[in-house]
């Protein structure tokens, strides 16, 4: 049976948020099925299908003890992850730096205080219509 699209690999698995979720909670620890489902307000029918997709995968690894499972993540399978996120972190972060220098240039070029500007009266707009 063919495995759906956002399921064949590290990549398409993380762009359900709520794997996301589930990575990102279990980065620091181990976990049950039962501690995930508490902390996120997960249904565990939801969780259990996450963490059937993650482990598939690669990105996390399952320890039996007796009748519980407990998940933790697979640092070196969210690696690439990482590395290919960052190409686009820097990019963006170049892309702000020159909006910033954009602005900056931009507020250095006005004059504190216009020297040519003269705001009209009253006097000036009756004199315009004649």
């Amino acid at each position: 049976m063919p495995r759906a699209s956002t399921t064949s690999d590290a990549f398409n698995a993380v762009a359900e948020p709520r794997r996301r979720d589930i990575l990102n909670y279990l980065i620091l620890q181990e976990r049950s099925v039962n501690e995930i489902v508490d902390s996120l307000s997960i249904e565990q029918p939801s969780v259990s299908k996450h963490l059937r997709v993650l482990k598939d995968v690669g990105l996390v690894s399952v320890r039996r003890d007796g009748r519980n499972m407990f998940y933790r993540t697979n640092a070196d399978a969210i690696r690439p992850l990482h590395e290919w996120t960052s190409t686009f972190e820097r990019y963006w972060r170049h892309q702000l730096d020159r909006i910033k220098e954009l602005a900056e240039r931009k507020t250095n070029e006005q004059p504190d205080s216009p020297t040519n500007f003269k705001p009209r009266s009253k006097n000036d707009l009756d004199r315009d219509k004649n």
